[in-house]
């Protein structure tokens, strides 16, 4: 993805810690899966160029969501840092369709990536 000597960290929290995040930064209400605050752009992009940034992730929601979609937990959390990971790297889903498109393949390419990983380990 072009980011070999970057760091991001990972806060995982649960919904009244997110839903207070969402509210101040984002200004939306209630909680959310996943939310990420790049270091790469914006006035502060310059204090440390090898900080990607932060990616918040609610293990409550993650875990509802899990449940509603059938699948396992860990298998839903990986899609929530993957998906917060990319926004951290510059992928867009909320522009346009391409941009929307462009997110998921590479989604789903690391995804799938991870998970051939850990049939080898």
């Amino acid at each position: 993805m072009g980011y070999p000597e970057h760091e991001l960290s990972i806060l995982i929290v649960d919904d009244p810690q997110i839903e207070t995040l969402n509210r101040d930064y984002l200004h939306h209400e209630g909680p959310t899966n996943v939310i990420s605050f790049p270091m790469q752009e914006g006035e502060c992009s310059g204090v440390n160029p090898h900080i990607l940034g932060d990616v918040v992730i609610s293990v409550d929601t993650a875990k509802r969501e899990a449940e509603m979609a059938g699948i396992p937990f860990h298998l839903r959390f990986m899609q929530l840092l993957i998906h917060g990971i990319l926004h951290l790297a510059g992928y867009d889903h909320e522009g346009t369709e391409a941009d929307a498109e462009k997110m998921e393949a590479k989604s789903d390419e690391l995804i799938l990536m991870l998970s051939q990983f850990k049939e080898t380990a």
